[in-house]
């Protein structure tokens, strides 16, 4: 006779508090929630995780981990720096603006600014920032820039690409993607001074 296989409980957990997070955001997800979605007992959740802040953590670093896999698989090393980094960015911001306990969670920063919420979405964003400070680097070392402080520039960055694109539409009509990459070009690598 065959054995039964033993269900993966973290694994459960992991999968009904993403979908708990997703649905209800941090503030509104409560243990007693997973452990129903997971349909296992509430203890078995805390022989896992403490408490629902490492549990967020968790599920904040398979998010983080996600987007780089997306920014891995969008990088082509025939392709300039700055070519890259638009299609990195592009792909990124896609994928964040559509995956959907980072919708959640910056819809509930926006309307009730809870703090685990703000500090799961400054995560994924310092982790952003730091995978384009590793290609700054990689381009000043390479010639293909000047040198520069990576974690500064890629802040910049960031900064100046989510201007462009998501941030910045109640400022100005949104722009298509080659006009975002033009703008960016312009204000990013060449710079307004006459030479």
């Amino acid at each position: 006779m065959a054995e039964r296989k033993q269900p993966d409980r973290r694994r459960q957990v992991m999968e009904a508090a993403a979908r708990s997070f997703e649905t209800f955001g941090y503030k509104g997800t409560t243990m007693d929630q997973v452990a129903k979605l997971a349909q296992v007992g509430k203890g078995t959740i805390y022989t896992f995780y403490a408490n629902k802040e490492e549990l967020f953590e968790e599920i904040m670093k398979g998010l983080i981990q996600e987007l780089k896999v997306v920014a891995d698989e969008t990088q082509d090393g025939k392709l300039p720096f700055a070519d890259n980094l638009m299609n990195v960015l592009h792909k990124v911001s896609d994928y964040r603006d559509r995956h959907a306990l980072a919708a959640k969670l910056s819809q509930e920063v926006r309307d009730i600014g809870t703090p685990m919420a703000k500090e799961g979405l400054e995560k994924v964003e310092k982790a952003i920032i730091g995978y384009i400070a590793r290609h700054v680097k990689e381009a000043s070392d390479k010639g293909e820039i000047r040198p520069c402080s990576p974690e500064l520039t890629a802040y910049m960055m960031l900064k100046m690409y989510l201007a462009l694109t998501a941030e910045g539409h109640h400022l100005h009509e949104p722009l298509g993607k080659e006009e975002i990459l033009e703008s960016f070009r312009f204000y990013c690598f060449e710079g307004l001074a006459i030479r």
